[in-house]
């Protein structure tokens, strides 16, 4: 099955299966099942077509989901930089952006940059 080009994994079960598409989380894929009144414990490949289908039409008239989403949300970082906000300023530098401590615990916003000296350095050779 495809969803906004996405192939849904046949074996998990069709709540889990759906989290797969950017954009739709376990708590979104519940709502959709509930609307569409579809088991949430029925695996995908036994999905009928018209259950397909449903869920299909369900997810693409009421949200955004995939490139759509993903085009937004470069527009709203985008949007953020030009006017100089603060969290514009902060995507710019590569720094973390929702207020979090930057002594430490950031590498994965920064990338492993080791700015002190002796950190991250490669133990010397031994003694003989």
């Amino acid at each position: 099955m495809r969803i906004a080009g996405i192939n849904i994994p046949d074996n998990k079960r069709v709540e889990v299966a759906l989290t797969y598409i950017f954009g739709v989380g376990l708590t979104l894929s519940k709502s959709i099942l509930k609307a569409t009144k579809i088991d949430p414990d029925k695996r995908a490949k036994d999905l009928t077509s018209d259950e397909a289908n449903k869920i299909k039409e369900y997810v693409e008239k009421n949200f955004k989901i995939e490139g759509e989403l993903k085009r937004e949300i470069t527009q709203n970082i985008k949007r953020k930089k030009d006017i100089g906000s603060y969290q514009g300023i902060r995507h710019m530098r590569g720094l973390p952006v929702r207020g979090q401590q930057t002594k430490t615990n950031n590498r994965t916003r920064r990338g492993n940059t080791r700015k002190t000296m002796g950190s991250g350095r490669k133990p010397t050779a031994q003694k003989t």
